[in-house]
């Protein structure tokens, strides 16, 4: 879980993913936060919170490479320190994994019947566009490329160079999963979207770079 200046929520988020009965270990990672995150994350007293800390902030995909670099369990889990994702949801993550049907498993906002707040809708064009364009370097047919809830065994992601320090992360991930040959499936999730009041972050900067991502490792990969 990268975490940046989240005070307001990382409490409840690291109570929701421990009352998991699949969680094993919790690792933390505070990117550099500027407000109480980091406080917030010592002040836990739990065996399966792990906490590590970037002294500046670099970046979700710097503070994934230092979380995941740090698993020990079998599987991978990403979430965000926000409320946007449900972590009741981990048993659909990973049952098509211990079904042995799957390597990678994403859990896509744009399938299924599952509840989603309503927002932006220049968002959602833009997850499409990014995942559409995703998928013809990747030859995959994803409906949601750029999902935070994406889980995997935990060799195949440990075997992975990841090397986006940002957003950017996403469709990187994606073109060397693809790239690995790996058993890649999709789940249906909700999704609790935030307002930028409420805290959200993503912007079209972010968007541009995963398009320049999306094209670097699409052409890397043939």
């Amino acid at each position: 879980m990268p975490v940046f200046n989240e005070e307001a929520t990382v409490a409840r988020v690291i109570g929701s993913v421990l009352a998991q009965r699949e969680v094993g270990e919790l690792i933390c990672v505070d990117d550099g936060s500027t407000d109480g995150s980091l406080s917030v994350l010592e002040g836990i007293r739990e065996p399966r919170l792990r906490v590590s800390r970037h002294e500046l902030n670099r970046g979700k995909g710097a503070a994934l490479r230092t979380g995941i670099a740090l698993a020990t369990f079998p599987f991978v889990i990403i979430q965000d320190a926000d409320l946007e994702y449900d972590p009741a949801e981990y048993g659909k993550l990973l049952g098509p994994m211990l079904e042995d049907r799957a390597d990678v498993v994403f859990g896509s906002r744009f399938i299924g019947s599952e509840a989603h707040r309503v927002l932006y809708f220049w968002h959602y064009v833009g997850n499409r566009f990014l995942t559409l364009l995703s998928n013809m370097f990747t030859n995959l047919n994803l409906s949601d490329m750029e999902t935070c809830y994406k889980a995997f065994r935990r060799e195949v992601i440990q075997s992975l160079r990841i090397g986006e320090d940002g957003f950017g992360f996403e469709p990187e991930v994606t073109a060397k999963v693809a790239r690995s040959g790996a058993r890649i499936y999709e789940v249906a999730i909700s999704y609790h979207g935030r307002t930028y009041e409420e805290g959200k972050k993503i912007g079209w900067k972010d968007g541009l770079s995963a398009v320049r991502c999306i094209i670097k490792y699409g052409v890397l990969s043939h």
